[in-house]
């Protein structure tokens, strides 16, 4: 739960500071800030698929085909449940929602709850981070989520005041319940040796957020989700 506390904190603390603090950080700074961000999730991810790939060769090729396989079935799912256009449609009425705001509005309290609320759970890391902490107290990527939500919550408080502030309990309370489930079925994983395949697909999705995170190149994260269910069911298969 250690990345989810972290998450909540940020939120906490970027809102108070968006309504008192008046000075924005600098192009150069944010600039400097994202590639400082974007090795760090490359660092996260490529350290999670160091620790899940192990054993002999013969063993790491095989989780290595188990996971291209699982890729591709979870790509074709993704697509065919539509994820990412669905994320991609929350997303896109959180920025509506953030383009009329107007400082006089009455409902900007709920307004901002709300926009936060979608921002910070829709996201693919919330999934992946959570995971990661559940399974193996692996609260890197929260913590770069951490960063990123406290920064947003600063820009949001100055649109929307203190409701935004509130969207902390729907974060803290979706993610925690994603570590806390992940924490109860890490035995079931373990006894089955199937946790290593979990570890190294969500590191692979986080080096894929790393390309969104520098702006090198839009994936479509969302989309392979389902791999997180493939993996660890392909690795029973062929146990």
């Amino acid at each position: 739960m250690i990345g989810t506390i972290l998450n909540g904190t940020a939120i906490l603390v970027g809102g108070i500071a968006g309504l008192t603090v008046s000075k924005d950080l600098s192009l150069a700074n944010q600039s400097r800030l994202k590639i400082a961000l974007g090795v760090f999730v490359v660092y996260a991810g490529l350290s999670s698929v160091w620790s899940g790939l192990n054993g002999t060769f013969s063993q790491v090729m095989k989780q290595i085909g188990i996971i291209t396989l699982a890729f591709i079935l979870g790509n074709l799912t993704g697509k065919l449940l539509r994820l990412q256009k669905s994320f991609n449609k929350l997303g896109q009425d959180a920025r509506e929602r953030f383009s009329r705001a107007r400082p006089a509005d009455p409902n900007r309290v709920s307004e901002g709850f709300i926009t936060c609320s979608l921002v910070f759970c829709v996201a693919p890391m919330a999934i992946l981070g959570a995971l990661q902490d559940g399974l193996a107290d692996d609260f890197k990527t929260l913590a770069i989520k951490s960063v990123m939500d406290g920064l947003a919550t600063m820009a949001f408080a100055r649109t929307f005041g203190w409701g935004v502030i509130l969207s902390v309990i729907p974060v803290v309370s979706y993610q925690g319940t994603i570590t806390l489930a992940a924490k109860a079925i890490h035995p079931l994983l373990r006894d089955h040796a199937i946790v290593d395949s979990v570890t190294t697909t969500g590191g692979l999705l986080v080096c894929c957020l790393a390309l969104i995170v520098l702006d090198l190149k839009k994936v479509r994260v969302a989309d392979y989700l389902p791999t997180l269910v493939f993996a660890p069911l392909l690795t029973w298969i062929w146990r």
